[in-house]
């Protein structure tokens, strides 16, 4: 049995907070993981930027409503989903994520969840577990699933390292830099190439 975890942000969807910062002109949203490894540090310093500038909840879903998926994600999506069991492990926030998953076909989604206060600012977050992609993949491999990792960024690499085989979509350069072993993809039909080579591997 093979199962396929993919990240969202950056695999299927623009990165939200990026678009936030288009949206509100603050230039110090536009740092991700793909900046920061430590994802505590950057969601205390996202924080710290919103409660400083006002923005809420309600204004961040208002950006988030007015994005699409990337250019061939849905279909991508449904033709390895016709192939194998496929989910999304992501670290955005279920009050976030829920507008994307629905345009995918609502696939099971493991995200976080916000702490909003009474104004509708984000005063916190509670992470579903500590290291939570990789114990994803060790428990699918629990259940005797066998796994391939998808994702474009440091905060992936528990779920990437954990997998049976492990492949980045559209990564930063010094995220390949940092992790030469693993095989990078830049188009869907190239990453769709490389997920049936896995999968005809894991099966043999």
């Amino acid at each position: 049995m093979n199962i396929v975890c993919f990240d969202m942000e950056g695999v299927f969807t623009p990165e939200i907070w990026v678009n936030v910062a288009n949206k509100t002109e603050i230039e110090e949203l536009r740092i991700t993981t793909r900046d920061e490894p430590d994802y505590d540090k950057l969601m205390q310093y996202r924080l710290g930027i919103l409660e400083k500038h006002g923005i809420t909840l309600k204004q961040i879903q208002d950006v988030i409503r007015s994005l699409d998926l990337l250019p061939g994600a849905k279909a991508f999506f449904d033709s390895v989903r016709d192939r194998t069991q496929a989910i999304v492990v992501t670290d955005s926030f279920v009050e976030f994520a829920m507008p994307f998953i629905e345009k995918l076909g609502k696939p099971l989604v493991f995200c976080h969840n916000l702490e909003v206060d009474s104004r509708g600012m984000i005063t916190g977050y509670r992470l579903r577990q500590p290291d939570p992609k990789r114990r994803v993949v060790e428990a699918f491999q629990g259940l005797r699933y066998k796994v391939i990792g998808i994702g474009d960024s440091y905060n992936d690499m528990g779920m990437i390292q954990q997998a049976e085989k492990g492949i980045f979509f559209r990564p930063p350069e010094k995220v390949v830099k940092d992790y030469p072993e693993y095989p990078v993809t830049r188009e869907y039909e190239e990453l769709k190439s490389l997920i049936e080579k896995g999968l005809k591997e894991l099966s043999a």
